[in-house]
């Protein structure tokens, strides 16, 4: 496989950047629809895709999500064009039949909480930077984050369903005036060790 040129990993990577706000320009549904299609390849335990997503597009719906975050988020929430609530299905072995069918994957986790909770929250959490990589990758921002009350979130949207939200992000066209300067990225002495 061909490594990409400096021009993706500076889009992807390097220069990338998560926003604080975005410009006028709307996100359309076709680059919501384009975001899954990309990010849905990205891999997940035994294919189980535990992460639903909600696009908060409407004023009432931003509104909504916007009441349950703190300090600036709210409002950052509210100027987004689009805000994503990054849920995890907590019954996502239930699609197992279909999503994983070289096995009878669904009973590796059937009871088994520790290991459902563990599994939804690795693999949403995947699914999430997957949500990232691929806006970036599609020409669009991101601004994650995850000062909000999740379980007002849940109460809010995922009531009576077994889905809890990980984190929010929001979407849009980045307005560079809205972030501060690269803050420290070590290199790869100080966090890595090689056996």
């Amino acid at each position: 496989m061909p490594k990409l040129d400096d021009a993706a990993l500076d889009q992807l990577f390097r220069t990338a950047r998560s926003y604080n706000g975005y410009t006028d320009e709307p996100v359309t549904r076709a680059e919501m629809d384009a975001i899954w299609e990309v990010m849905k390849f990205g891999p997940t335990s035994a294919n189980c895709l535990p992460a639903r997503l909600v696009w908060c597009e409407s004023d009432a719906a931003k509104a909504r999500l916007a009441a349950h975050a703190g300090g600036t988020n709210g409002p950052k929430i509210l100027a987004a064009p689009v805000t994503v609530i990054v849920g995890m299905d907590m019954e996502f072995y239930e699609q197992l039949p279909d999503l994983f069918p070289p096995a009878d994957a669904r009973s590796w986790f059937t009871g088994n909480d520790a290991v459902i909770a563990a599994t939804a929250m690795r693999n949403s959490s995947l699914q999430g930077a997957y949500f990232i990589m691929a806006a970036r990758a599609l020409g669009l921002d991101t601004g994650p984050m995850s000062g909000f009350d999740n379980a007002a979130v849940d109460a809010e949207f995922f009531a009576g369903t077994p889905v809890r939200s990980n984190f929010i992000s929001t979407l849009g066209h980045g307005d560079p005036s809205t972030i501060f300067g690269r803050l420290p990225r070590p290199g790869f002495g100080r966090f890595n060790t090689v056996l």
